[in-house]
């Protein structure tokens, strides 16, 4: 019985092998580079959400310290409402402060505080939004001047608008120092690291109506007319006066 001969196994040629190595690096290089792009995208989206909510967070300090605004016409020198626009975006007032306040803990029981938001320059070329406060007759700090409490980084804008209800339109200047606007309108926008170099996020702005007038000199120290000592409860509140009987009509026998 005769056999053939045997046959040799064919195997890859080195094209062959090198064209099947280039096919599986581009599917390597493919799957890489989606992976990566998914990678990037949620960094970009967790940066945008952070930056959204940071800029939540500083618009609610701002609101809290505006909710609690005090001025006593008497003693502008230590209430005034000072207000710096033009882009310097410095706003300066004293507001009675809730105890979730930033840095309340510091000052205890001092709850009536002069607060400060100013943009200064941060790391390189970028700003930041930090806030100083210091109790109402107490001079700031040491600790608080090198430290402030930094409210966000890489701020693209933060400015703050008073309505003048004369030139019925928003002012970035408050020259009546001593008085409260009716209104204060504050915009915040950050920098955030986005897919093509840096992104900004929305322009995030709110309206705050402070809720008081300045509190006026007579209401601070009440004067008394036509009292004198004799009457130091004042005119308002005067010293009540016996209840006479009425008397009784005669009767009739």
């Amino acid at each position: 019985m005769k056999t053939g001969a045997p046959t040799r196994a064919r195997g890859f040629t080195l094209i062959e092998v090198m064209l099947a190595m280039a096919i599986l690096g581009g599917v390597i290089a493919a799957i890489y580079s989606v992976w990566t792009g998914i990678v990037k995208a949620a960094k970009v989206g967790q940066d945008a959400a952070a930056a959204a909510h940071r800029e939540r967070m500083v618009v609610r300090v701002v609101e809290d310290a505006l909710a609690g605004a005090q001025l006593f016409v008497a003693n502008p020198q230590y209430y005034s409402f000072e207000l710096e626009g033009e882009g310097r975006g410095a706003l300066s007032f004293v507001s009675s402060l809730p105890e979730s306040f930033p840095r309340s803990g510091k000052f205890g029981t001092a709850t009536m505080r002069r607060v400060i938001f100013s943009v200064e320059s941060g790391n390189g070329y970028s700003k930041r939004l930090v806030l100083r406060q210091h109790p109402i007759l107490m001079e700031i700090d040491e600790d608080e001047r090198l430290h402030p409490v930094v409210l966000a980084e890489s701020v693209k804008k933060f400015s703050v608008e008073v309505w003048d209800p004369t030139a019925k339109e928003w002012a970035d200047t408050w020259l009546l120092t001593n008085q409260l606007p009716k209104m204060v309108r504050v915009s915040v926008q950050l920098d955030y690291a986005g897919t093509r170099g840096v992104s900004t996020s929305p322009l995030l702005t709110t309206v705050v109506g402070l809720p008081t007038d300045g509190v006026q000199p007579n209401w601070q120290m009440p004067t008394v007319t036509g009292g004198g000592p004799q009457n130091p409860r004042g005119p308002r509140n005067p010293q009540p006066q016996p209840i006479q009987p009425t008397p009784r009509p005669p009767r009739n026998r």
